[in-house]
């Protein structure tokens, strides 16, 4: 009798913790940007499920765009840009960079222009803190003429005006295939706003910069002391993510497959350790790419491509930055060129872009280990993720 008594209540209370775990989950918006030799048309919206990890593969929307393989999203989420990564012998042969509107209710995208990168295959970008400039990379793939780094204005209205600064320096020439010339490969500011790094893969070496766009709008950079972090010979510098609180850093080395830890003070960075990931392997296995933080900075997770094609998760030491590795997982792809952790933290999504897929797998909040594969989402030669969610 007293089973009977409690059973409506027990029904009630189950009830109201699936209502709690519905009210938990949500449907963001997920941009993916692409290489379009292929298949693919540009950009797409889509539909992320953060309750299944499922993604809608029906597009919301596909905006044309000739390789659109970078994707910089504003801090509001009102506003993207796109790099172009067009060059010699491609349908388009100009590096450009393209200004897009997001509309705050729907997410839908809509062109507000495009300027030329005075450079070829304009591989990343990223905006001034105070969101008044764009810094794009020029890679270029050839010897001539060479990665720059292009300073573009954002105008009040975010249509980005043509580049009013233009920066190189020598390559390193270690590695004669790769390194006979500067390959700018990704550029990010300090979290003060103060300063501006870039990692050169043609250089082995960071470049420094200080940012004030009011003491010379026409030359908003200069070298700052010192100008320039050393890396090891060979390592081919790729992408810089600073510590949420601003105090470290890490960075890929794509060509040694390393990743090295930094503090972080007033412009300076200052290596406190170097993590192998794939020491003792061949040099086909060593092509490191992406790297992400947990939004709690407890985990930090590395690609490495070639034919390692794995991610790997590392504890991250709140008062040194150091890195403890935890697991090395397969992509069950080729090419993790970049990869997403979701906004809920449940699933981290990876673009395999030679595989010609994005994978979803689950993820665990607590330990920071990754999980079973939830989804392969074919899509032609991915090769960023970007979330969007409701303001």
């Amino acid at each position: 009798m007293r089973m009977r008594n409690l059973w409506p209540l027990l029904m009630a209370g189950s009830i109201g913790a699936m209502g709690a775990q519905a009210a938990l989950a949500e449907d963001y918006q997920l941009l993916v940007g692409s290489y379009t030799a292929g298949q693919s048309q540009g950009i797409y919206r889509l539909k992320f499920d953060s309750a299944t990890g499922q993604i809608d593969p029906k597009p919301l929307q596909v905006v044309k765009s000739d390789n659109p393989s970078w994707l910089t999203v504003s801090k509001d989420q009102r506003h993207l840009f796109v790099v172009n990564e067009n060059g010699p012998g491609q349908k388009d042969p100009v590096g450009r960079v393209s200004s897009y509107a997001i509309d705050p209710k729907t997410h839908a995208i809509s062109l507000i222009n495009q300027v030329q990168s005075l450079g070829n295959e304009p591989t990343h970008s990223s905006l001034s803190v105070d969101a008044s400039h764009l810094f794009v990379s020029n890679y270029s793939v050839v010897e001539d003429p060479g990665g720059t780094l292009a300073v573009l204005p954002v105008g009040a209205d975010s249509a980005l005006k043509p580049v009013v600064q233009m920066s190189s320096h020598p390559s390193s020439r270690v590695n004669p295939e790769r390194q006979m010339s500067a390959h700018v490969h990704s550029t990010v500011s300090s979290p003060d706003g103060h300063y501006v790094f870039s990692n050169d893969l043609g250089a082995d070496k960071i470049f420094v910069y200080r940012f004030d766009p009011k003491a010379n709008p026409q030359l908003p950079l200069t070298a700052a002391t010192p100008a320039s972090v050393q890396l090891p010979a060979g390592s081919g510098p790729r992408h810089l993510l600073f510590s949420a609180d601003g105090k470290h850093a890490w960075l890929t080395m794509e060509m040694s497959a390393q990743v090295a830890v930094f503090d972080y003070r007033d412009g300076k960075l200052e290596q406190t350790q170097m993590v192998d990931l794939a020491s003792g392997q061949p040099t086909s296995d060593k092509a490191a790419a992406a790297l992400h933080a947990s939004a709690d900075g407890k985990f930090l997770y590395v690609s490495n491509r070639g034919t390692a094609n794995q991610l790997l998760v590392f504890a991250i030491d709140p008062a040194t930055g150091h890195l403890k590795e935890l697991q090395r997982r397969s992509v069950e792809g080729d090419h993790p060129r970049e990869f997403s952790l979701d906004p809920s933290g449940k699933f981290l999504l990876i673009a395999n872009q030679k595989s010609n897929q994005i994978i979803v797998v689950e993820r665990d909040a607590k330990t920071g280990l990754l999980g079973k594969t939830v989804q392969k989402l074919p899509m032609d030669a991915p090769s960023d993720l970007k979330f969007l969610v409701r303001q």
